[in-house]
């Protein structure tokens, strides 16, 4: 008996030399890829860190004063870590200020929605705030949803009272 226990041990040795096995109750961290080392075992290996971008929004007019002022763009340099610098030139003026992702509870948020649209729905998603000012006394708050990884859309309100309506990523 003792001889067939060695040679069915022998046996699936060979046969599984060629295999990997996992722990049936072995889970990942949360970001973490799962690779197989050599020796059969898991290895934890991180996922890939988000790096900086840098976003072109598009700002739609929805009122009389922005479309007398026309389409903008804005540039968004994102840091990954909830927070960006956000400029815009508009009449030879360079709006510059910063965005930072808030929580749902954040104060005060949805009142540029409100000016903008005229009720509280923002879209669905992680939202944010970002603000600049220009050396002539220019200034414009933004609200936002991110709908995706660097994608989203909100509103926008200048200090002459123009709204629009704001769109970045792809």
């Amino acid at each position: 008996m003792k001889g067939k226990f060695v040679a069915s041990a022998v046996c699936a040795t060979g046969i599984l030399s060629g295999c990997y096995v996992i722990p049936i109750d072995y889970s990942p961290a949360p970001g973490q890829v799962v690779s197989l080392s050599p020796a059969g075992g898991p290895v934890s290996v991180s996922s890939p860190q988000p790096v900086p971008t840098t976003l072109q929004a598009r700002l739609y007019p929805l009122n009389e004063t922005a479309g007398k002022m026309g389409a903008l763009t804005a540039t968004v340099m994102d840091t990954v870590n909830g927070h960006a610098s956000f400029s815009l030139h508009h009449a030879g003026e360079v709006l510059q200020g910063e965005a930072s992702r808030v929580p749902a509870g954040y104060p005060g948020f949805g009142r540029v929605h409100r000016e903008v649209y005229g009720d509280g729905r923002m879209p669905a998603g992680q939202r944010g705030i970002a603000s600049a000012a220009g050396g002539r006394g220019t200034y414009v708050n933004c609200e936002y949803a991110l709908s995706g990884p660097n994608r989203g859309m909100g509103a926008c309100v200048f200090s002459n009272g123009a709204k629009y309506q704001l769109h970045f990523g792809s």
